[in-house]
Order: structure tokens, then C-alpha cells, then sequence
């Protein structure tokens, strides 16, 4: 993605360079887990906005102190990317929320943290992952993962970041338009099941707005980049992850759609360019 020369979006609360200890997480020796399946079991929980902390350790982990720390190239690195790509959102979404929806458009503030943090929704980690809380009307991003991102899950390419940020703020889109308040609703008079059903389809949806805002940034994109967007789409489905968890698919648990169903919607978002080809709640077949 050629984000040489775009600005950085202030729409930030940096809250890295203090990292969450965790205590009680067996790596290695007997009785724990390698460093490669502590980081899969962390990708998983990372989209599938499930907490699967108490897994990797034997007394379920405890939070421990907080350990400053000093930040790297990398994660810099990392911040000035991410940073350019929200001010992309910020940028398309300003223009196409008023032209298709007929709104302004007041944007997201995103969080960086490292490890551990708080949010009017819930705790957050790098083993419940990337989530917009609508309380607070922020995003919040553990940078770290972008890594564990592209090594365990085989979501390469600076795009495929970009996807999962651009997935985030179209959670926000759906906030400013009503849905999620509806959702939300419509889920606390659900069963399980059905609960599960209807968020897959929010969150198809915000694969698809994601996919809108692709199209908008044709001018910024490198070749390969809607591939890279494509491939972290279809390695993040439920029916994959829950396979690398080692489990049986099981489609009355999925929250966030197969493979083919998030890479489907993204595309289905890209070509168009319209919010109004993402109805997934109209949509007989996902």
C-alpha cells in the first residue's frame, strides 16, 4: 500500500510502552506449550473475540504487574502504518458516509496498547484481540499482532493490516448508522444459536464496508494488495481457526463467517464501492 506522503491521523490514544505481565503461562518444558502454539492459540482468540487466556495456562492466569518497556523500530514502525492507514478511513469514509448514507462522519479514536488494557467494554488483549467497543466509540489494537498475523496464520503483506484495520472502523460505521445498537438488541432476545447467526452477519458486514473503503483507496493500492486482503480473509474464517484449534467446524458457534464467506463479502464490498451491497442481513445465503 504507497502510503508515502499520507498524513497520520490524530484520532489516537497511545497507551504502549506498558505491557501486561501474565503469570501462570506454562512455555515449554513439561506440561506447556511451545512459543509457536502459545502464539496460535492468541490468533485465534484474536478473531473470534474469545478470551483464550485460561487455555494456556493451568490455573486459568492471573494478571500480573505491569512492566514498563521501551518501544522498538518495529513497533514504531508499525504505529506510523497503522496511524496513515486510519487517516485513509478517516478520509473515504468522510466522502462516502455523506454521499451513499447522507452523514457526516465523526471518526473513531483508535487505542494502541501493548498486552493488557481497559475498555467500557471489557478487558482487552492480545488473546481477545482487535475490538471496537461502541461505549467508548473506540477501536482498540494490540500492534503486536500484525506479526503473529503473517508468521502463524499466513496473513502476509502490509494489506492484510490494513484489512484488519479497516474491519474495525467499519464496526464504528455501524455504530454511527444504528446497527449495532440493533444487533445488540435483537441478540440479548436470542438463543445462543441464533445469537451466533446474527453477529456472523455483522460482522460480514463489516468485511464488506471494509471492502468500500478498499475500493475508494484504488489509488494508494500496489499490485497484490486486494489479494494479500483476500488471502487474511479467508485465513481468519471460523471453519479454518477452528480447525488449527484442532476441533471439528462447527457452524452453531461460528461469530464471524467461513472463509469463503469473509473473503466473499470483502469482495463483494470492493467491487461495488457501495454500502448498499452490504446487507448481509437481507441476504438469503451468506
Amino acid at each position: 500500500m504507497r502510503l508515502r506522503g499520507i498524513r497520520r491521523s490524530t484520532n489516537v490514544e497511545d497507551r504502549r510502552g506498558r505491557r501486561g505481565g501474565m503469570r501462570g503461562i506454562p512455555i515449554g518444558g513439561a506440561g506447556g506449550i511451545g512459543l509457536g502454539g502459545l502464539l496460535l492459540i492468541l490468533a485465534i482468540g484474536f478473531f473470534t473475540d474469545i478470551d483464550l487466556t485460561p487455555y494456556v495456562s493451568g490455573n486459568g492466569g492471573t494478571a500480573g504487574a505491569y512492566l514498563d518497556e521501551d518501544l522498538s523500530p518495529e513497533e514504531e514502525q508499525a504505529a506510523d502504518f497503522t496511524l496513515r492507514v486510519l487517516a485513509t478511513t478517516e478520509d473515504v469514509w468522510d466522502r462516502v458516509l455523506q454521499e451513499q448514507a447522507g452523514m457526516p462522519y465523526d471518526p473513531p479514536v483508535l487505542v494502541l496498547f501493548s498486552g493488557v488494557t481497559q475498555s467500557p467494554c471489557g478487558g482487552a488483549s492480545g488473546a481477545t484481540g482487535p475490538f471496537y467497543c461502541p461505549a467508548d466509540r473506540k477501536a482498540y489494537l494490540d500492534l503486536d499482532f500484525f506479526a503473529t498475523l503473517a508468521r502463524r496464520l499466513g496473513a502476509k503483506g502490509d494489506f492484510a493490516a490494513a484489512y484488519v484495520v479497516a474491519h474495525e472502523v467499519a464496526h464504528h460505521i455501524q455504530n454511527e448508522i444504528g446497527i449495532l445498537s440493533q444487533i445488540d438488541l435483537a441478540r440479548r432476545q436470542m438463543s445462543e444459536r441464533e445469537a451466533n447467526a446474527l453477529t456472523v452477519r455483522l460482522e460480514l458486514q463489516a468485511d464488506c464496508l471494509a471492502g468500500v473503503w478498499a475500493s475508494h483507496v484504488e489509488g494508494l493500492l500496489e499490485p497484490g494488495d486486494v489479494a494479500e486482503a483476500m488471502n487474511a480473509a479467508e485465513m481468519i474464517g471460523d471453519d479454518r481457526l477452528q480447525r488449527q484449534a484442532g476441533r471439528v467446524p462447527r457452524p452453531d458457534t461460528f461469530t464471524h463467517g467461513t472463509s469463503a464467506q469473509r473473503a466473499g463479502w470483502f469482495g463483494r464490498g470492493y467491487d461495488s464501492g457501495q454500502m448498499g451491497a452490504c446487507d448481509t442481513f437481507a441476504a438469503d445465503t451468506l
